[in-house]
């Protein structure tokens, strides 16, 4: 399947694929690759990673980029190892080394100990080669022009730090974080609690929620399945739902459907919160809000359910025409 091939418009594709991200490639390069492959549909990532890293990234097609703000807020586990005794300007391996320290003599059991003092909230300052925005310039910009800046600290959650292997001055680490932690940061104050400094050599995302038990797939195996046609390709994605788990569910009649996607209040009881809205056949329709005054409010409704019932219907994979 060639991107002459491609080149025109194909069926809807709407669903998630796990990626798992090849070293030195951008987290954009790496998302506009499969777009590609897909026809060149909407799509977006949820959760960059640095081009060292290495495994999962979301990628929503489709309707799927509606409901994409709730896997950037998704918890994520990482394996990553790091060199204690040099700081590079990067905290990683792509920069040069800026700092050197004595590694003191460690043991397993210091090590865990300290560790342990790290878990629970932590305050981290971004760093200078990041994609946050400063005063409407990306701190990564300013670093390359060796400018530092002041950038604001933010809380993190870091939910537990496993000690998989120490074999001195290298530690590798499993580690389950809340949105938002930078590795290389975590690597810095890891070194710093055990008297050194320090900088990531390689960094994995093992998983991001709800994917923990999904398989992910290389660019090489979307390539291949390419090259067998469109289904054996979409066949890959997800379905929207999948996000969708652990998402509080509200199921409406078709009444309660027309009236949420004409843009009215539909009363109901319940737990104020964030919903997925289904409709009578169990399709999923979008994000809703019920209020506290006991309102279903829409947030963000998928094409097929704005205007009517199903407006616009979603091509199952089995009747996606085969465009090689």
């Amino acid at each position: 399947m060639t991107d002459a091939n491609r080149s025109d418009p194909v069926s809807p594709v709407h669903g998630i694929l796990l990626l798992d991200k090849p070293p030195g490639l951008s987290s954009n390069a790496a998302l506009q690759r499969v777009r590609r492959l897909f026809g060149r549909p909407t799509a977006g990532h949820t959760g960059s990673l640095d081009p060292l890293a290495t495994g999962m990234l979301p990628i929503c097609l489709g309707e799927a980029t509606k409901i994409a703000g709730l896997l950037l807020g998704a918890s994520k586990a990482y394996e990553t190892e790091v060199e204690l005794g040099r700081r590079t300007a990067t905290g990683d391996a792509e920069g040069e080394v800026i700092d050197e320290a004595p590694v003191p003599p460690l043991t397993r059991t210091v090590v865990e100990e300290r560790l342990v003092k790290l878990v629970g909230p932590l305050e981290q300052r971004p760093p200078m080669y990041s994609a946050v925005h400063v005063n409407g310039r990306r701190l990564y910009q300013l670093a390359r022009q060796g400018l530092e800046v002041d950038r604001p600290a933010r809380t993190v959650h870091i939910r537990s730090i496993e000690l998989e292997d120490f074999t001195a001055p290298r530690l590798r680490l499993r580690v389950v974080c809340s949105t938002g932690t930078y590795i290389r940061t975590l690597a810095e104050s890891i070194a710093e609690a055990l008297g050194t400094v320090g900088y990531v050599t390689r960094l994995r995302r093992l998983w991001v929620e709800p994917f923990a038990n999904d398989r992910m797939h290389t660019l090489e195996e979307l390539e291949e399945a390419a090259t067998a046609g469109s289904q054996a390709l979409f066949r890959l994605l997800l379905p929207i739902e999948r996000a969708l788990a652990g998402t509080d569910e509200v199921q409406l009649d078709a009444d309660n459907t027309r009236r949420l996607a004409q843009g009215q209040r539909v009363p109901m009881q319940g737990e104020s919160g964030l919903k997925a809205v289904y409709g009578p056949d169990r399709r999923v329709l979008g994000l809703a809000e019920l209020s506290a005054d006991g309102f279903l409010h829409a947030r963000r409704l998928f094409t097929w359910a704005i205007g009517s019932m199903a407006c616009v219907q979603p091509m199952p994979v089995e009747s996606i025409p085969d465009r090689r």
